[in-house]
């Protein structure tokens, strides 16, 4: 009897050692693979679910599911509308675009779109043209240096296309309403998908890329777009330009005009102005002004399709340009990209371009993570993105404002002579013209650079106001000339960070790291 009793507690007490090592394994192996489960307003958080949430699936929320779910992130994407985007802007797309498009892997989605290969910038002033193309023998930039001209929308399907082709991207319809949070974290979001239905998703990190209107970024941000101008925009259609690889801008007045072959068949035309300076488009005081004062200063060969459009009752769009600075949310678990978080003047076409390259940065510094629900790493992430994107976020921000307050026609002598500068800078060709081209096309995203051109640009107007020989009203300009200059740089030294956008370090990483040739 003692025997048995003795066999029973050896085999009872072996099965308890090895029950509980079953349920240690399994609670191991479970917290290994889908972590732990949190509860936030009565909702459980299954991390077992998406890795990360998009809402938009624009061009930035399109290419990040892509580039996220390509290292095996699963990505749930939200988008209010999935039909054909129809707008006028983000149809260019300039060479360290596309270098950045090819890292992420996303370069045949310009393919079957009919996009336009873009090789120069033609500039016309006064009754003058000057033709400057993009530098081909930069050995600083390893890709084909020309841009590219699309319908936004057929880009923007691409981009879908490709993402929803991966089976870890879901790709769902719905408008989302509101961002869920927690003692300062983003949880997941609430929105109506499209039968109506009110529900949540969450994940371990939100990215919000909703666009210029986003409604979701003072949720995080306090940053607010000032309105600068507006674009307004037709399209020629059945019709092709003399030179359709060139993009032609005018230095007329008010602003600039801007032509260019949008497809083998169709033109855009497209102007600036500004608050309290626009016609009205339902009376038809906006096809007046466009035949009366704008067609007139548009050189007699490419009027002709100018005039196309308005003769064929073209439609008219305007839209807002808007400069926005980029900022980072104290709010962990988020993170805001694209136009929703950064903006800046369209005249230089440069935020899709600045958009991938902000997810290139980010996917990298994601990579070596293998959770994203550890909140503090993240906003260390986070923390770093914001700091190494400054080399072409500031570059770019900062020319673009300078560009179009240069495009400005004005009768102060000292605006002028800065325009006159510019026009005289980039037609007299050479390292200033291939330097500037360079900086426009995002092939060399170097703010000590652009401080220089901006410095000779500003030398060469000096000289013309002080020519032929200086005169007290002369002094006077080119001191007035020197203070618009500071005026446009200054304020964007301040808003950047001037540390982080005139250290040449941090340049010299982000081209090491983001400028080469592979795709990752």
């Amino acid at each position: 009897m003692d025997m048995y009793l003795t066999h029973v507690c050896l085999w009872t007490t072996l099965l308890s050692v090895v029950v509980t090592w079953a349920i240690s394994h399994v609670s191991n192996r479970r917290k290994k693979t889908t972590k732990l489960t949190d509860t936030t307003a009565g909702q459980e958080i299954r991390y077992g679910g998406p890795d990360v949430i998009i809402v938009g699936a624009g061009v930035g929320g399109s290419a990040l599911a892509y580039a996220l779910a390509k290292d095996g992130r699963r990505v749930h994407v939200i988008e209010r509308d999935m039909t054909e985007p129809v707008r006028m802007m983000g149809e260019f797309m300039q060479p360290g675009g596309r270098l950045m498009l090819a890292k992420l892997g996303l370069q045949d989605c310009l393919e079957e779109i009919d996009a336009q290969k873009s090789t120069c910038l033609s500039l016309y002033k006064d009754g003058k043209k000057a033709v400057v193309p993009f530098p081909v023998k930069d050995n600083n930039f390893p890709y084909e240096p020309t841009g590219r001209t699309f319908h936004n929308g057929r880009f923007v399907q691409r981009l879908r296309q490709k993402a929803s082709s991966l089976p870890n991207v879901r790709l769902e319809e719905g408008t989302v309403k509101s961002l869920i949070e927690e003692k300062g974290v983003i949880k997941g979001v609430t929105y109506k998908n499209s039968s109506g239905e009110e529900t949540t998703a969450f994940a371990p990190l939100t990215v919000v890329c909703d666009g210029c209107f986003s409604n979701l970024r003072r949720s995080l941000n306090n940053n607010d777009a000032e309105v600068m101008s507006y674009q307004v925009g037709y399209i020629s259609k059945n019709c092709q330009l003399e030179e359709p690889e060139y993009l032609h801008l005018v230095m007329a007045k008010p602003s600039f005009t801007m032509m260019y072959q949008l497809s083998s068949t169709e033109v855009r035309c497209g102007l600036e102005l500004f608050p309290g300076q626009i016609p009205s488009i339902a009376n038809g005081d906006m096809t007046n002004f466009l035949r009366n004062t704008m067609a007139p200063q548009v050189p007699p060969k490419l009027r002709k399709i100018f005039l196309k459009g308005i003769d064929e009752g073209a439609q008219i769009k305007v839209m807002p340009t808007k400069r926005m600075a980029a900022t980072l949310s104290d709010k962990k678990g988020a993170i805001v990209l694209g136009d929703a978080f950064n903006m800046r003047h369209p005249s230089i076409a440069s935020g899709m371009m600045v958009l991938l390259s902000d997810i290139l940065i980010l996917r990298r510094l994601l990579q070596p993570l293998e959770y994203l629900g550890d909140t503090n790493k993240v906003s260390e992430v986070i923390k770093s993105f914001y700091v190494i994107r400054k080399p072409m976020s500031a570059t770019v921000n900062t020319l673009g404002t300078a560009f179009s307050q240069v495009l400005i026609a004005s009768t102060d002598k000292a605006k002028e002579a800065m325009r006159q500068g510019c026009y005289d800078y980039l037609s007299s060709g050479g390292f200033g013209a291939s330097g500037l081209m360079a900086l426009l096309g995002g092939m060399n995203p170097r703010p000590l650079s652009l401080i220089y051109h901006l410095f000779v640009v500003t030398l060469s107007a000096t000289v013309q106001l002080l020519s032929p020989f200086p005169s007290p009203l002369g002094i006077w300009h080119s001191l007035r000339l020197f203070g618009l200059s500071m005026k446009l740089l200054v304020p964007h030294l301040k808003a950047e960070g001037i540390s982080q956008m005139l250290f040449p370090a941090y340049a010299a990483v982000y081209r090491k790291t983001y400028m080469t040739a592979t795709t990752i």
